[in-house]
């Protein structure tokens, strides 16, 4: 049941996303901007338990994952990169990881 919530929720998610980019949506309009190490930057919208990360190279859509040390660091992947919400002193920080380059980018939310 709860594989099936899952999938369910995710498509929902996914449906969304494509449904903000048929109305035109800019993706410096949507959701805080994080700045990242090696010039990346993005914005993150979270909804349920997916992340949709939208930058100047397009759109990534991530699950929930385990992980995190509290209810305050949240951690989402897909097959090409996992992204830590939620961390530092503050809370405003990410990191990036893109397992397949690899790569490891230290973010800041604004």
């Amino acid at each position: 049941m709860n594989k099936a919530r899952n999938a369910c929720a995710a498509l929902l998610a996914a449906v969304a996303v494509v449904l903000s980019g048929c109305a035109g949506g800019n993706w410096q309009d949507a959701g805080p901007l994080y700045r990242c190490e090696h010039g990346i930057e993005f914005r993150a919208k979270f909804i349920d338990d997916t992340a949709v990360l939208e930058g100047p190279g397009g759109r990534d859509l991530l699950q929930r994952d385990a992980g995190g040390e509290g209810p305050r660091q949240t951690v989402y992947s897909n097959p090409r990169m996992r992204a830590e919400f939620g961390l530092g002193a503050s809370g405003r920080e990410a990191v990036l990881r893109y397992p397949l380059l690899p790569l490891v980018a230290r973010c800041m939310r604004d």
